[in-house]
């Protein structure tokens, strides 16, 4: 492929990634993902090869993020609120290339994603690109898992990856 495609599609793929649904609250609908985007394009291995080799920001030792509340077990009604922690890192907005800082997302009902390519934006990977550390949430009534996961300006999480421990709460 030559060089000018290439250039064009990582371009692409990172504008996309820096203007995905950032700060969007759950009831919005979320951006395409950069795979989405490029879906039927022959180019498109190629641009997510060089999506995945954009580096990785470094988290410091003692980097943590946690739920302040829920906390694992409990039974909320909808809509509930939930808070988010951090320690040794500060939270900023996406695009803020700060050294030891990052943004939240949300997992919902969500395995973990790949950690070597930008998180993805949909209903089980929610976003908070304005560097909220807090949102009101409203689920289907029974049984889910949460787990933050920070990623860097770029949304890709750190090295090490900065996760927090998978909490079970019941919506009732």
């Amino acid at each position: 492929m030559p060089l000018k495609r290439q250039l064009f599609i990582f371009t692409t793929m990172t504008s996309l990634l820096l203007a995905g649904a950032c700060g969007q609250s759950e009831t919005e609908a979320p951006e395409p993902s950069p795979s989405a985007a490029l879906a039927g394009n022959e180019s498109a291995p190629a641009a997510v090869a060089a999506v995945a080799a954009l580096p990785r920001t470094a988290s410091p030792d003692g980097a943590k993020v946690f739920f302040i509340t829920p906390v694992n077990g409990d039974t909320v009604s909808n809509p509930f609120n939930i808070e988010f922690g951090i320690k040794a890192m500060s939270i900023v907005a996406a695009g803020d290339n700060q050294a030891h800082s990052g943004h939240h997302h949300l997992l919902v009902d969500s395995e973990l994603p790949d950690l070597a390519l930008p998180i993805p934006s949909d209903t089980s990977h929610i976003h908070f690109g304005d560097a909220s550390t807090s949102t009101q949430l409203t689920l289907d009534s029974g049984e889910h898992t949460l787990r933050l996961l920070l990623g860097d300006h770029r949304h890709i999480p750190h090295d090490p990856p900065v996760i927090s421990e998978l909490i079970t709460i019941t919506v009732k």
